[in-house]
């Protein structure tokens, strides 16, 4: 490592300076990596090592005809990529790509300014994929390095060590972090104006409108977070309450569950919410999903407070928004846990699409729906005693909760009653809905999420998709719908305690776990809390809460016409101290070296270049020799400013020798002889 140092301290200052800034742009298009088509990362990196060799072995650049090529590839392949060289993914891969292609071409100053402001640009895009706590902190150093590069630029003379200009970037960012504040915290929130764009065509969350056996086994494996939920007073309902409810599935063709189009469901069907006990308030921080459903504990009567959506509710329980959910969102609700819902007696065919169940599917299922039936125990039984029938079954039956239950075929409830008799949650639940069908008893599917796990450090619940559930919902007469879970009669830790099924941890992630199981849970929970923080303080800065601002600060009625008006008297306060900083800062240098200063301006005017380091005698005598009789005045006044300062018994004060200085006729470029 030593002997590296030693060779790029060695290395000419144009390539020292250029290896930097090769690395600064690789660390700003670092995070860019998972967004990018992977010729671009391979074509950037190719080049950014390209001439980084060309500086090394002081090679001289490819000509523009490579470059022609390289721009070539990289348009044809982006719209090949894209089918546009427009919006945000394409825009995204022309901007990294031309980043590294302008290195190529880096050869005077004026091409290092190019790419500084090409390296700004690219290090916002990075926001547009990621607004994470990781995401900003990675930016800040690209713009403290940025920053760095920037300030060398402008040294042109000798070798300044990197280490001088890094302190006057870090200079430079502190004095303007106070004007960034303000901005912050002020600048008008107009959306669509304000945030980041969002690519309506990719979605981040693995719930969906569909649900096929064997999906929702697949967001088991995934640990990132679904959202976040505060409860008012940390009064949170026990965790087998924690039902948080996403699309309901009612349309069933064999292997895929489907939600029932909006004409189906009948949208004048009312959903008959009946509710008991206390409510319980909260606050959610949903991730962005690219769906348009808002998550809300069962059950909620009214729709949740979104700022910037409209939200209707579905006769199943729904909330839906009126656009999808591509960026973080906070929202108030408010549920109860104790409910009923749905029409009290059947009425025409409404409940008929819950019974409904394709032709010729699960042969054994309906066979033993038919044993159910004919069994004595159960003559007369209401839907109730059925439903006990079959959680019964689950109980006692060797039925098994895993991952892993294999790829299912056609009849999916056969194999699961009959076969496997083994799955995730949705084999369960999609199994036992099919066997109420069988029964002529209406059912239907739900899927969300249950459970999730109470950081300890800020106290917010944390669901994550690994919390990914499916559940049953019955209707019986005089009652209407009712939620039953099957999943916790084959796997009771799995409702109401924090029992997953957990994939194989990562290497980091085992080794620490290994190590120090606390530990690792402990740094996980650190980290989340402050990426909350992070969500609620600075992602989550709405208009409300800056007129929430203006009115802890003494407005009665704040608008944004206040916003405006503080933040201009900021920022013309901030002005007027950095001016009243400057003359500060200038009257602290030395008044007689100002004059004396004055006086050199005024010879070099006149053709008389003198060194900064030339005392008033030494002036005076040059003065003397170059103008003769015309500068006598000058050298008089040189001398008296030369004795104001060396012999103070003299009677010119300074501000006499200034007022002097204004009335002395200096002489012209019209030396003597």
């Amino acid at each position: 490592m030593n002997r590296v140092i030693r060779e790029l301290a060695a290395l000419p200052r144009d390539a020292r300076d250029t290896l930097f800034l090769l690395c600064v742009i690789g660390l700003i298009l670092l995070p860019q990596i998972e967004n990018l088509p992977w010729w671009c990362t391979a074509i950037t990196a190719m080049v950014l090592l390209w001439r980084a060799s060309l500086s090394v072995q002081a090679r001289s650049l490819p000509s523009k005809w490579w470059r022609i090529a390289l721009l070539a590839l990289i348009l044809g392949a982006t719209y090949a990529t894209h089918r546009t060289l427009l919006g945000r993914d394409a825009g995204v891969t022309l901007i990294v790509s031309l980043l590294a292609l302008k290195t190529l071409e880096l050869r005077a100053r004026r091409d290092a300014f190019v790419v500084f402001f090409l390296g700004f640009f690219a290090m916002l895009t990075n926001f547009f994929y990621s607004q994470s706590l990781l995401t900003a902190f990675t930016m800040l150093l690209a713009l403290l390095g940025l920053l760095t590069a920037l300030v060398n630029a402008h040294m042109p003379v000798g070798r300044p060590p990197l280490m001088q200009a890094a302190r006057m970037a870090g200079w430079m960012a502190l004095a303007g972090a106070p004007i960034m504040l303000a901005l912050f915290l002020l600048f008008p929130r107009l959306a669509p104006l304000w945030g980041t764009p969002s690519d309506a065509m990719v979605g981040r969350s693995g719930l969906s409108n569909t649900m096929r056996v064997g999906t929702i086994a697949e967001l088991a494996l995934d640990d990132r977070i679904a959202a976040r939920i505060k409860f008012d007073g940390d009064r949170a309902p026990p965790q087998s309450q924690l039902y948080f409810r996403g699309p309901v599935l009612t349309q069933f063709d064999g292997r895929e569950w489907t939600a029932l189009p909006s004409w189906a469901r009948g949208a004048q069907w009312s959903p008959n919410l009946r509710v008991s006990g206390e409510p319980v308030r909260y606050e959610v921080t949903l991730e962005a999903s690219n769906r348009p459903w808002l998550l809300t504990l069962d059950a909620s009567q009214q729709p949740p407070a979104a700022p910037g959506f409209e939200v209707a509710g579905t006769p199943d329980l729904q909330w839906i928004a009126n656009r999808p959910v591509t960026d973080l969102v906070r929202y108030r609700a408010e549920s109860y846990t104790q409910f009923q819902s749905g029409p009290l007696k059947r009425a025409g065919g409404q409940l008929q699409a819950y019974l409904a169940l394709p032709p010729g599917t699960n042969p054994r299922t309906a066979a033993l729906a038919a044993k159910m039936r004919a069994d004595p125990a159960l003559a007369n039984a209401n839907a109730q005693a059925f439903v006990q029938a079959a959680l019964r079954r689950l109980r006692t039956g060797g039925y098994g909760y895993t991952l892993e239950p294999g790829v299912y075929g056609n009849d999916t409830a056969d194999e699961f009653w009959f076969d496997r008799k083994e799955g995730f949650c949705e084999h369960i639940a999609s199994a036992f809905v099919v066997l109420m069908r069988n029964l002529n008893i209406p059912a239907r599917i739900v899927t969300g999420y249950q459970g999730g796990e109470l950081n300890g450090v800020d106290n917010y619940w944390i669901v994550r998709q690994s919390d990914a559930h499916a559940w049953a919902e019955i209707w019986q007469e005089g009652i209407g719908w009712t939620r039953v879970d099957p999943t916790g009669s084959v796997a009771p830790g799995r409702i109401g305690q924090t029992q997953r099924l957990q994939p194989q941890p990562g290497l980091i992630a085992g080794a620490f776990g290994s190590m120090s199981p606390t530990l690792a849970q402990n740094i996980r929970a650190a980290w989340e809390a402050v990426n909350n923080g992070w969500n609620q303080w600075v992602l989550n800065y709405t208009q409300s809460r800056q007129l929430n601002l203006l009115k802890n600060i003494g407005f009665k009625a704040p608008s944004l016409e206040d916003l405006a008006y503080v933040l201009l008297y900021l920022l013309v306060g901030a002005s007027l101290a950095g001016a009243g900083w400057t003359l500060w800062e200038r009257s602290r240098h030395d008044p007689w070296l100002r004059l004396l200063g004055r006086a050199r301006a005024r010879l070099a005017k006149a053709g008389l270049q003198l060194p900064d380091t030339a005392p008033p005698r030494q002036m005076a005598q040059a003065a003397d020799a170059r103008f003769g009789p015309a500068a006598q005045a000058v050298r008089d006044w040189l001398l008296k400013l030369e004795a104001q300062r060396y012999a103070p018994a003299t009677p010119d004060s300074l501000s006499t020798l200034r007022a002097e200085f204004r009335r002395i006729a200096w002489p012209t470029d019209n030396p003597r002889g």
